[in-house]
């Protein structure tokens, strides 16, 4: 008897690691899709994306989801495109009483057109300051920027924040750090990233630096804009900045590693900067559909699937292959969507609250397709009350651990324990705070609207191969051409996601009571300012 009932456990095992396998399968189908060279990348407004787009719409319709769009599933997302000019711009160093030098572009610097002003081609020339990182925190009572004299100047930072400021609560600063800056009187900004908190390597950002900047056309979506320059500087050239100061940037760097106060001082030097623009208006698509819920004192409430469609398009520099792929992100994402939205079909289940399945654009432009969303959901009346974000959520080993971004900040995080729990699968908190990624994808223009939300990755515990891998994935394909069709995942862990899912949207939408943020969460004010 105990023999018997060993083996029938074993077998149940193994058929649903088969099954898991399937289910892998099945998403690595729509990759293939949408990760195809033919898509070339599938930038925002592009053939490409639009291609994309219309695939999603056709998936949705076949899984029977009502569009739910303005066209449709299509919901038309208008952008303004700035595209740097870089023979006709320039950034020069000018040190107290000495020449102009010039700076070099790919090698020193990366001028942004993102939120400046001076796309026209005129100069400016400001005296510069750094200012540590540049934060304001009042919940913290951190201010970087108190007591300095900023009218008229330009700003050289380091990114990130004070490790004890609450990680949260730094990264949603961090996102606001432009209004502080421009109420300061700043009008430009230098950024000189950590380089041991950096996502892609300065060689890779400078291969990429001419795809064009996007904003919604909308100058109402414009939140922090007004800037005259922006740019960032390579860390390993970011001792010509510091010359004569008395300070270097070696000590800045240790000074933050120890989480010791950075000091603020003026720079013995001015900055010459011209930024010359090509404007152009381009339409792109989020595409939108429904699952009305069957009850009806519920179905007016809205949980929200979201992941975005776009990614990087092709390089403007690059012999041989030149299509940024982007399979993992987010490609993965969507698939994930797509399969959801097939098991709700199959299973036949008819949820209480209405779900909405919102695929955005330009979410690599800066969120701009989930923002727009958020603040003209095409589904009227509706209130939205959870969002549950894929964004390269990363299969690359078996699913053992599972980060979860937001976990501790609303009820949402006992659901996702709850159902890893069933599956056997251990819960994280974010690894890497530092890297601010609650902020950094689509979840946060819901979250900005007071809606409770989470975001994924799998799993790993620190000094394993699974580590490894996970680093070396964002070190050598993370915004690479090599995020395609031919990197390994593991299909029995992506399908076991699929799974995950589905069951945690299945709790989300028929739970008696609608998502909450936790009382000391800091994103519980984004609630009660979004029903004023």
């Amino acid at each position: 008897m105990k023999t018997v009932l060993v083996f029938a456990v074993a077998l149940g095992a193994a058929t649903f690691a088969a099954d898991y396998e399937a289910e892998g399968k099945r998403w690595w189908k729509h990759i293939e899709f949408l990760a195809d060279d033919k898509l070339e990348g599938r930038n925002t407004g592009s053939a490409g994306h639009k291609a994309a787009a219309n695939y999603v719409a056709q998936e949705f319709e076949r899984a029977g989801l009502k569009a739910a769009g303005v066209k449709g599933y299509i919901q038309p997302v208008p952008f303004a495109v700035r595209q740097i000019d870089e023979p006709n711009s320039r950034v020069e160093i000018i040190p107290t009483g000495g020449a102009a030098e010039r700076v070099k572009f790919g090698e020193e610097v990366l001028l942004s057109t993102r939120g400046a002003s001076g796309v026209a081609g005129e100069p400016i020339e400001a005296e510069v300051v750094f200012v540590g990182y540049g934060l304001t925190v009042p919940d913290a009572n951190y201010d970087d920027l108190k007591g300095l004299d900023l009218k008229g100047k330009i700003v050289v930072m380091l990114a990130g924040g004070p490790k004890s400021i609450q990680g949260n609560l730094r990264a949603h600063f961090s996102s606001e750090r432009g209004k502080f800056l421009k109420a300061a009187g700043v009008i430009g900004t230098v950024n000189i990233a950590n380089p041991k908190s950096m996502d892609i390597p300065w060689a890779r950002q400078a291969a990429s630096r001419l795809q064009p900047s996007m904003s919604l056309a909308d100058p109402k979506f414009d939140e922090g804009g007004g800037m005259k320059c922006a740019m960032s500087f390579n860390p390993e050239k970011a001792e010509r900045l510091f010359v004569g100061t008395g300070h270097t940037f070696k000590e800045i760097l240790a000074a933050a590693d120890a989480d010791r106060e950075l000091p603020k001082f003026s720079l013995k030097l001015k900055l010459r900067v011209k930024t010359a623009a090509t404007v152009s208006a381009v339409e792109s698509q989020n595409v939108v559909a429904m699952l009305e819920g069957s009850d009806r004192k519920l179905r007016n409430e809205y949980v929200v699937l979201s992941a975005h469609i776009d990614h990087l398009g092709k390089a403007q520099a690059v012999e041989g292959d030149r299509i940024f792929n982007g399979a993992m992100d987010n490609a993965s994402g969507i698939a994930w969507m797509l399969e959801t939205a097939r098991r709700l079909k199959e299973s036949g289940m008819k949820p209480k609250r209405s779900l909405i399945f919102v695929a955005v654009t330009g979410e690599e432009k800066g969120l701009q397709g989930s923002k727009f969303f958020a603040q003209n959901p095409s589904v009227k009346g509706a209130t939205m009350v959870a969002d549950i974000n894929m964004d390269m959520v990363l299969p690359l080993f078996p699913l053992r651990y599972l980060e979860v971004q937001g976990l501790g900040e609303s009820s949402l995080g006992a659901d996702i324990r709850t159902v890893c729990a069933d599956h056997k699968i251990e819960v994280q908190f974010d690894k890497e705070p530092d890297r601010n990624r609650f902020i950094r994808s689509d979840q946060y223009s819901f979250v900005k609207k007071g809606v409770p939300s989470l975001a994924f990755k799998f799993g790993w515990v620190p000094g394993t191969p699974e580590e490894k891998i996970y680093k070396d994935w964002y070190r050598d394909r993370y915004h690479g051409l090599s995020d395609d069709l031919k990197q390994p995942v593991d299909l029995a862990g992506a399908g076991q996601f699929t799974q995950i899912l589905f069951d945690l949207l299945s709790r989300v939408a028929n739970a008696e009571q609608r998502p909450q943020w936790n009382g000391d969460s800091f994103f519980k004010r984004f609630a009660a300012v979004a029903t004023n």
